[in-house]
């Protein structure tokens, strides 16, 4: 994860660049640069280290210009120094990127072939090189830059400075956020509209493809059908963080929706070159020395995260083979828990202020813990400066109480940690590891097609507006699952709903069964699904109205008291972080049609900061 911050004025951008920089440091910090146009050179400045060190050396050397970008780095391709740091030049072109170039090899090798000298490890540097190779041929700026991006493949965000355009800069989208900051006689932008504020209060955000033509006078949109194309310009309080539902009725549906694109923002950066790994140093310097010596894990969070808990215990046991205990933080605080030695102890949650989870990790930590892991939204949070390690979720600020977005990237992130492990303690093979960090780098474009789904799941919600109950039923993994499915459930439309697991429904559930209880079963085709079919069978002889979300080739059909909703199939170690969406989305549509506070259910808050 790095950040990106760019502008071109009338007036010495660099402090302005500075200010931005720092804003953004949660999403990189092991270097930090800037480039600007001055007199029609590019003069830059690189330092290894925080932003801080780039505020002292561009102080001593007094460099000024009117047009400039800046960044502060996350490593992913070549470690932390000064060579590796950005922007990245070529000729009288400089470049900063937040993201992957998965062909870099490629064209590094096609560049080097032309007669391109590379000075650093990164892919951005092909950038660079790219840019200036299409110059040769084509003179106009913007449409080399047009040229030069249609040969890359992955997703990024670039900003780019050529030095005889000295009031000029461009920037492109694909994948990766950027927001234009619009002033008076100048115009700015950033990877996040926090590292703006200082500058500006009105923004534009850039969507996927779009390519700008920034000038201090005004900006040019081009989408990317390359059409000239306006942009609503939003206006917002820098103390409410993204409160703009845009085109969305609730904030929660837009959360829903945004779920592919932060769970890219969750893997951003943390995967190595080779994309097919973690990477070593995601949780942090020395969490592979800390991971190597893991002999249980204890989980503590509360609610959504609880569940989150609940499934890589799963993930945990089976993947790294690590024993694991999860448990509700306002349980564990007030109990003699007995941790048994190198405990990795991992807190959960969205805010990082959650009181219950806060005193239980203090309380933990008190026992003589191998270490503490905190996974978490906010980089700034009191969970996160107690850590001893932490991995940002990056799912960006979550406004509306029944959490989505949060949750499915906690699940994204606690998979990256049992993986972490499992290669740390020899559990887990290399070939494992491949596949699956290649499965979570498809949930993008999966939960766009479950996405697609919401009308067929607005149509089953109908049938839960005039229900008081509802069951949820899973298997495995699947059962953490169906508990939340039954707290969104409850959350927003007020439906009292229980989760059970499959299994135990003859232990007692099953007396509730009747043609009034809406049933709901996860049923995605693993080794467990004989045994689902089983119950699905003994809740249609009592008479319950099913609804199951199953595998395309399961082998479950719709018939009289069964309805069938086709998920797609995918391998079992993702399917929980599948199978949520649509439980996410029943539990929206059926609050919208019984009329209740979506965003804002009675009696609950976002943030749970009391005891």
């Amino acid at each position: 994860m790095c950040g990106i911050v760019g502008a071109v004025a009338q007036r010495n951008v660099t402090n302005i660049l500075i200010e931005g920089l720092k804003c953004l440091e949660y999403r990189g910090y092991d270097s930090a640069g800037l480039a600007v146009i001055d007199q029609g050179q590019i003069r830059r400045e690189r330092e290894p280290g925080k932003v801080v060190a780039l505020e002292k050396a561009v102080a001593t050397s007094g460099v000024m210009g009117v047009a400039g970008i800046a960044h502060t780095r996350w490593a992913t391709h070549g470690s932390p120094s000064q060579d590796n740091a950005h922007p990245h030049v070529s000729g009288d072109v400089a470049v900063v990127h937040n993201g992957i170039i998965e062909n870099y090899e490629a064209l590094r090798e096609f560049l080097q072939s032309h007669g391109y000298v590379f000075t650093s490890q990164t892919d951005t540097e092909v950038v660079a090189h790219l840019i200036q190779y299409e110059l040769k041929s084509e003179a106009d700026f913007l449409r080399a830059v047009k040229n030069a991006t249609k040969k890359l493949h992955g997703a990024y965000a670039l900003c780019i400075l050529r030095a005889s355009e000295t009031g000029r800069l461009i920037a492109v989208r694909r994948g990766s956020p950027l927001v234009i900051g619009l002033g008076r006689g100048e115009n700015f932008i950033g990877s996040d509209q926090m590292a703006l504020y200082q500058v500006s209060k009105r923004f534009i955000y850039l969507e996927e493809g779009d390519v700008v033509d920034l000038y201090h006078t005004g900006v040019t949109i081009y989408d990317a059908k390359d059409q000239k194309v306006k942009r609503e310009v939003a206006s917002f309080d820098p103390k409410l963080e993204s409160s703009d539902k845009g085109s969305y009725r609730h904030y929660m549906l837009k959360e829903i929706h945004e779920q592919p694109q932060a769970i890219q923002r969750t893997l951003e950066g943390r995967l190595l070159l080779n994309m097919s790994q973690v990477h070593p140093k995601a949780f942090g310097d020395n969490a592979l020395s800390i991971f190597n010596r893991v002999r249980h894990v204890q989980i503590i969070a509360c609610g959504t995260s609880f569940h989150a808990g609940c499934i890589a215990r799963y993930w945990l046991e089976q993947l790294a083979g690590v024993s694991c205990t999860v448990e509700v933080a306002s349980e564990f605080r007030y109990r003699k828990a007995v941790l048994p030695e190198n405990t990795l102890l991992v807190a959960i949650s969205q805010s990082g202020e959650t009181a219950d989870t806060l005193a239980a990790f203090r309380c933990a930590k008190s026992q003589g813990i191998l270490a503490a892991l905190s996974i978490c939204n906010v980089a700034t949070s009191t969970l996160v400066r107690e850590s001893d390690l932490y991995f940002m979720t990056h799912a960006g600020p979550e406004i509306g109480v029944a959490s989505t977005k949060a949750f499915t990237t906690q699940l994204v992130s606690l998979m990256l940690m049992v993986l972490s492990i499992g290669r740390a303690r020899s559990t887990l093979s290399i070939e494992q590891e491949v596949k699956i960090v290649k499965q979570l780098q498809s949930l993008p474009v999966i939960f766009d097609s479950l996405l697609a789904m919401k009308t067929e799941i607005a149509l089953l919600a109908e049938s839960f507006i005039e229900k008081d109950h509802a069951l949820y039923l899973g298997r495995g993994a699947m059962f953490p699952v169906a508990q939340e499915g039954a707290l969104k459930l409850k959350e927003t439309s007020y439906i009292h709903a229980e989760a059970y697991p499959a299994g135990e429904l003859k232990h007692g559930p099953l007396a509730l069964v009747d043609s009034h209880m809406p049933v709901v079963v996860m049923a995605p085709n693993n080794e467990l699904i004989d045994k689902l079919k089983s119950n699905v069978q003994e809740v249609c002889a009592r008479g319950g109205k099913l609804y199951v979300f199953a595998d395309r080739n399961a082998n479950i059909k719709s018939q009289t008291g069964i309805t069938v909703v086709a998920m797609p199939t995918i391998a079992d170690e993702i399917a929980p972080i599948v199978y949520v969406v649509p439980l996410q989305l029943l539990a929206y549509y059926a609050a919208v049609m019984k009329g209740t506070d979506v965003d804002q259910p009675r009696n609950l808050a976002k943030s749970v900061t009391v005891e």
